[in-house]
């Protein structure tokens, strides 16, 4: 009973310091709470804010992965030009004119690209699209289609003829989905296509529809046609037709071939701007494209959009040789969403395929979010110093305030201990409601902070407040201690008189 007297007289009679006191640690648990809680959900929020700005893992047939390795220009998603340059607007380190001009020779089915939504990771992949990336002769006058001539001299002669009365020749094309609706197997829906992918494009006008003849068209290539939103363009394009070839394209066994230009016209319903070479590109309904090059159900890779966990050196470690883990780190891997391990997995249901992360993508991810971390830890621990500094000094000037209470307390018996638990005590409260205060104050800045900077709330973890309630106490704690034995270390008269 007499403790808890000499602890309420305390906060009555020096009230104002006591205040400062509460103060700075509420200031001190509000920092901390905010920003761990920001430090906790920040990894999500700068994946999804990353993951507007293209895909992360690209799918090709194999064949074309090996091509890509061989001669280093696999590391980017391919934009409109196949080969050419990456989903981030970033060009491939050969640079070649063939490479970008050539069509793919190898393809995936497009029927199973939805198949990328059954895996273990399915609810991380927020959006993917395939494409079928070729080129073709756009504004094109002329009777165009039909037979150009027979293998040989005539036939490029009257390839060459049907190029010459087109505006632009060897555009890039690039058939895909735009915001397809995709019913799978276990009655579930989502929605996939380029209208997710490239949120970033600056539009005059409307995506085109899915299964239709709409193509949206790069501002370069609209100048260059002359061509505004609701004007159509003709599409040409010459294949090879094998005579005793079963395949698309092909020779037959007599090695005799003759070409054909195929005709599309599309109906421009759209322009954009992404600010890279896609905009020297038309985007188009994958089933147009495939009508265009005479590629049925084909497609040539496969971008996706996955929100993902930074790479660490487990993933590093699986990412060269999944075989080379031991049984608990593959189960490790395998159940968290890395981009290897997502990777890995849709391999598993599409074969003859080969998933690869962005590296651009994954590095940049992984290094924004170390270095956002480490900021947030840094202001953190100097807001548990200051408050540690504040709270030493405003101990030290308390506790010398009430020298005369102190010293008769030890002249009547009282011993270092006891005056030692009064002091912590009275420290104890006050802190704990400063801690209160700012542990609602953190949580409110951190939303603040989350819808600002990243548009969305901020998840707070239990483990925040507890954490931040830890660190406190023991920050509290060894500040009192220092400036409690540093005035019991005086002797009672010592004090008294101020020496």
């Amino acid at each position: 009973m007499f403790f808890l007297k000499m602890i309420s007289r305390s906060f009555s009679r020096q009230f104002k310091r006591h205040l400062l006191i509460a103060v700075t640690v509420c200031l001190s648990a509000t920092v901390s709470v905010a920003m761990l809680g920001v430090v906790f959900d920040v990894g999500d929020k700068l994946n999804a804010e990353l993951s507007a700005y293209g895909s992360n893992i690209v799918v090709q047939p194999k064949s074309d992965a090996v091509v890509s390795d061989l001669y280093n220009t696999g590391d980017s998603a391919g934009s409109a030009s196949g080969s050419s340059s990456g989903s981030d607007g970033g060009s491939t380190s050969d640079g070649s004119a063939a490479a970008d001009s050539a069509d793919p020779t190898a393809f995936l089915k497009e029927s199973d690209a939805q198949k990328i939504k059954t895996i273990f990771w399915a609810f991380n992949i927020t959006n993917f699209a395939p494409e079928l990336n070729i080129h073709a002769d756009a504004g094109c006058v002329g009777s165009g289609a039909g037979s150009a001539g027979s293998a040989g001299t005539a036939g490029a002669s009257g390839a060459a003829a049907s190029a010459a009365k087109c505006k632009a020749t060897n555009v890039p094309i690039v058939g895909t989905w735009f915001a397809k609706t995709l019913h799978m197997d276990s009655g579930e829906s989502t929605v996939a296509g380029m209208n997710g992918m490239r949120s970033w494009w600056k539009i005059n006008g409307t995506w085109p529809k899915d299964d239709s003849e709409q193509a949206m068209v790069g501002s370069a290539l609209a100048a260059k046609l002359g061509v505004n939103v609701g004007d159509s363009v003709t599409l040409d394009k010459t294949i090879a037709v094998g005579a005793d070839d079963n395949t698309n394209g092909g020779t037959g066994k007599t090695g005799k071939s003759s070409t054909e230009r195929n005709r599309v016209k599309v109906k421009i319903v759209g322009i954009f701007d992404s600010g890279d070479s896609d905009n020297s590109a038309i985007y188009m309904p994958s089933i147009a494209a495939q009508t265009l090059a005479n590629l049925p159900n084909s497609i040539d890779k496969i971008e996706v959009k996955a929100l993902t966990t930074p790479d660490n050196d487990l993933a590093r470690k699986a990412s060269k040789n999944p075989n080379a883990l031991t049984q608990d780190e593959w189960e490790t891997w395998y159940c968290t969403a890395y981009p290897s391990s997502i990777a890995y997995q849709i391999e598993e249901v599409l074969p003859g395929a080969v998933a690869k992360q962005v590296r651009q993508v994954a590095a940049l991810q992984g290094d924004v979010l170390n270095k956002t971390q480490a900021v947030m830890v840094l202001m953190t621990v100097l807001s548990l110093v200051a408050a540690a500094i504040a709270v030493a000094n405003l101990m030290a000037a308390s506790i010398g305030e009430r020298g005369s209470e102190l010293a008769l307390l030890k002249a009547i018996g009282a011993t270092d201990g006891a005056v030692s638990r009064l002091m912590l005590a009275e420290t104890a409260v006050i802190s704990l409601v400063g801690a209160i205060a700012g542990a609602l104050l953190g949580s409110g800045v951190a939303q603040i902070v989350g819808h600002v900077v990243f548009g969305s709330g901020i998840t707070m973890r239990p483990m925040v407040f507890v954490l931040v309630f830890v660190l406190l106490a023991v920050t509290v704690l060894v500040a009192s201690l220092s400036s409690i034995r540093a005035i019991l270390g005086l002797r009672p008269a010592e004090v008294l008189h101020g020496r």
